[in-house]
């Protein structure tokens, strides 16, 4: 981290970069489903595409970036993968997840002033 002349510590052009990786991955609206889908619990493939309306191959590869990002974590039981979020290591970001969605679930509506932006 870089400190500047205030004394805040700013993060690295590095973290940043990232950060807005991650962050990209989650201006999918499929991708975002599924986090929010592994939020409430943990699932196979099958499960997520049925859930999300995703064609399994889709969802695979969405799984697959997420990964990659390290927003979802997966473990073998026995032919199946199971998919989850790891609440200790993602917990910020699927705060955030939770509270944008169901904001808007609820009737929030700051997706309309943020169109075009």
């Amino acid at each position: 981290m870089t400190t500047v002349d205030h004394g805040f510590d700013d993060p690295s052009a590095d973290v940043l970069t990232q950060a807005a990786a991650a962050f990209g991955l989650l201006a999918s609206p499929a991708r975002l489903h599924i986090v929010w889908a592994l939020a409430q619990g943990e699932s196979d493939v099958t499960g997520l595409a049925e859930r999300v309306g995703g064609a399994l191959p889709a969802v695979s590869q969405h799984l697959t970036k997420l990964k990659l990002a390290g927003l979802v974590r997966s473990r073998r039981e026995g032919r199946r993968q199971v998919y989850f979020v790891d609440a200790d290591e993602q917990a910020a970001v699927v705060d955030v997840v939770r509270l944008m969605v169901g904001r808007l679930s609820d009737g929030a509506a700051p997706a309309r002033h943020l169109r075009g932006i």
